[in-house]
């Protein structure tokens, strides 16, 4: 369902990554597990333009892991799930292993 909404300009669509209440053995994490606001692209819009009218990319791409404000953004539900609608320049920065 999410493929279906392109975002404008430099817009991207992110899917908040959720930390597990529970581990693979059956434990119950307390919620006061400190948890990292991050959030997975599922798509990117084409970019903006400058005053002068030169195109300027986003510079994430989809897949990427970011990480996100803890405010802002816009909810979108499509189907049952939900995502977020941030700018290019509200995202923190990028996530990797």
């Amino acid at each position: 369902m999410a493929k279906r909404l392109i975002p404008s300009f430099n817009r991207i669509l992110v899917e908040k990554i959720v930390p597990p209440s529970k581990t693979n053995s059956g434990i119950l994490l307390p919620e006061k597990t400190p948890k990292l606001n991050s959030g997975k692209v599922v798509a990117v819009g084409p970019g903006a333009r400058d005053r002068d009218g030169k195109h300027i990319p986003v510079n994430l791409k989809e897949g990427d892991t970011v990480l996100l404000p803890e405010y802002g953004g816009t909810e979108v539900k499509l189907g049952e799930k939900e995502y977020h609608l941030y700018r290019d320049d509200d995202i923190l920065g990028t996530l990797h292993d």
